[in-house]
């Protein structure tokens, strides 16, 4: 089951919870707040990682697989 990030525009609330997908889409997730059905989904950016291009390749790449951020 997946976490959701629900809005309620009757109450002004924000919250997250853990549904099903058919819970969420027949509209079976309450506000906590006040009950209401009429949810909206909040929608957040994942952080985004880019690589530093400026930054030296590890000598160890090959053991860490770069990831060791020396």
């Amino acid at each position: 089951m997946p976490f959701y990030d629900l809005y309620c525009p009757e109450c002004d609330e924000e919250f997250n919870i853990l549904a099903s997908i058919s819970e969420k889409s027949g509209k079976r997730i309450f506000c906590p707040e006040c009950g209401s059905v009429e949810l909206k989904t909040v929608y957040k950016g994942a952080p985004a990682y880019l690589k530093n291009t400026k930054m030296p390749e590890c000598p160890n790449r090959h053991i860490c697989g770069a990831e060791c951020r020396h």
